[in-house]
């Protein structure tokens, strides 16, 4: 017997027009990039969308295509995401701190016919746009006054574009488990693999995220969402702050210390989220100039791993709460926060402080468990390290365009090894590939080994991962030469690399040595190395 209530359909652009019914007055506040900040309700954002929508529409733009937007965060890029899933089309977010390479084969992967690019990223699309076969129409994000002399095919700067068009338009009506964005993994082996949302799976996402036991939003919330738009769905805000009727603040391209301390105080934000890096930033702003942040109560840190410094300093420094966050692209992105329970708060603060460093405990809507390599379920006593699976409404079942299901027995095998305590406060404890968190971003040591290794003179090369205050982690690399007489340097290998990685990838430290120790079926054995050069 099926339940008698409306079988109304989820469209993810019914959250804006919710926030524009009910909370028409509440601000979307952009910084732009001239230093001015753009400010403009939900009811004019709405309007706007439809515009968008339309001109897509007039475009051929029709239901299941994909749009692709490379840009900040700021206000048109948020209208894009409703206008472009509002009409049935897909929003295809592009990181742009990809490599050129990987850009193309995604747009192409995607079968992108119009892109939405910001100005700062025009030069980027003007070096590949011979690649991108599928690509009718650039749309640059800005105003005619600012609109960049360029040789893209048939652009358009984004205000002319919806200038003619009624800011009346009939959303589409769309089965709950259509494709509403889609956004690709960083590429740390191989091609980066794309992720196919639906609207159920991010409206429950949205939902789960509002949560008072997740972030906690609600209508007097200010946010400043920081972590960007083309990273893993910026972590669920441009649909959860919406959902309630916050306050959202986009910082665009102005991420320094000074920039987001001035924003945080000027629009009374209450809660932010971003990578470690923002932090980091922030603090040595605010220490060096003796400044605080009386609204701030609580930030989010994720994209890489929490030091105990950070949470330290924001705690007891500004009286300021970490929320360590924990999850993928693959899961919509938000698994897991670090918020502590009713039973937690009774432990002695030097145990809380702990608890608070890990990954926290899953959301209601995500399953976790710990495998070991036979497949056996582990226990959950925050010793017994092993394989994260998840499962969930929100998390992958397939990649874009693959024919098999990336699932193993119903669960999602992350990559990640980690622990699971009693509590339920999960802590990843290593990465199964080696790979390394810089900034929030990965880089892959088995890219950046084969990069070296093309280099004429080098026999072997190993990467591993190094702390490093600012970025979390920096690659090293380890090096044995095929003829120890050679006069290589290491500058002279780090312009070798940038033919082959972003540059960003690079290794700060590159040591030559003797001997690089092999594993039994002759692989390199990384386990040595960082013990000695951790340890240095």
């Amino acid at each position: 017997m099926k339940g008698k209530m409306q079988n109304f359909p989820i469209n993810l652009v019914y959250i804006l027009e919710h926030a524009a019914k009910f909370h028409s007055e509440q601000l979307i506040v952009s910084l732009m990039k001239d230093g001015s900040r753009h400010r403009y309700s939900y009811q004019e954002a709405l309007k706007r969308s439809k515009k968008l929508a339309n001109a897509l529409q007039s475009n051929g733009i029709n239901s299941g295509d994909r749009v692709a937007t490379l840009a900040w965060n700021d206000f048109r890029h948020f209208e894009a995401w409703y206008g472009i899933i509002g009409q049935g089309a897909i929003c295809h977010t592009v990181n742009p701190r990809l490599f050129a390479d990987q850009i193309s084969f995604i747009i192409n992967d995607a079968q992108d016919k119009i892109v939405l690019v910001d100005p700062d990223f025009v030069p980027l699309l003007e070096g590949i746009q011979e690649q991108l076969t599928t690509v009718e129409r650039y749309v640059v994000l800005c105003s005619s006054d600012d609109m960049p002399a360029t040789n893209l095919n048939n652009a358009i700067c984004y205000e002319n574009y919806i200038d003619e068009q009624s800011d009346e338009f009939e959303w589409a009506l769309i089965a709950e488990g259509d494709a509403t964005s889609l956004c690709y993994t960083s590429g740390t082996t191989g091609n980066p693999k794309g992720v196919l949302y639906s609207h159920r799976s991010n409206f429950l996402m949205a939902q789960a995220v509002c949560g008072a036991d997740a972030f906690a939003l609600g209508s007097c919330s200010n946010v400043l969402a920081v972590v960007p738009m083309f990273h893993a769905n910026s972590w669920g805000l441009v649909y959860s702050v919406p959902m309630v009727g916050g306050k959202l603040v986009l910082p665009g391209s102005q991420l320094d210390g000074d920039s987001i301390h001035k924003v945080i105080l000027d629009e009374q934000i209450n809660f932010s989220a971003a990578v470690p890096t923002v932090w980091t930033l922030l603090l040595e702003h605010l220490r060096s100039n003796k400044l605080q942040l009386p609204t701030l109560k609580e930030v989010v840190v994720g994209g890489a791993a929490v030091s105990s410094a950070m949470v330290y300093s924001f705690k007891n420094d500004f009286d300021i709460q970490v929320l360590h966050a924990w999850g993928m692209t693959e899961i919509s992105p938000l698994g897991s926060l670090s918020r502590p329970t009713s039973s937690t708060l009774k432990l002695p603060q030097e145990e809380q402080f702990v608890l608070a460093l890990k990954q926290g405990r899953p959301l209601f809507g995500v399953d976790m468990c710990l495998k070991d390599e036979q497949n056996q379920l582990l226990p959950h006593d925050g010793k017994s390290p092993g394989r994260l699976f998840v499962k969930g409404p929100w998390i992958i079942e397939r990649y874009y365009g693959a024919k098999h299901s990336a699932l193993l027995d119903g669960w999602f095998d992350t990559g990640d090894i980690a622990t699971i305590d009693e509590y339920g406060f999960m802590q990843i404890t290593d990465r199964a590939k080696d790979i390394i968190k810089s900034g929030g971003e990965w880089i892959s040591s088995v890219d950046l080994e084969n990069a070296a290794m093309s280099h004429p003179n080098i026999l072997l090369a190993a990467v591993i991962g190094i702390p490093d205050p600012k970025w979390d982690e920096r690659p090293m690399m380890l090096v044995k030469l095929n003829d120890m007489d050679s006069n290589l340097t290491a500058e002279a290998l780090r312009k070798h690399l940038t033919d082959f990685v972003a540059s960003w990838w690079i290794p700060e430290r590159i040591e030559f040595i003797d001997d690089i120790p092999l594993t039994a079926t002759g692989k390199i054995n990384k386990g040595p190395l960082r013990e000695k050069f951790l340890e240095a």
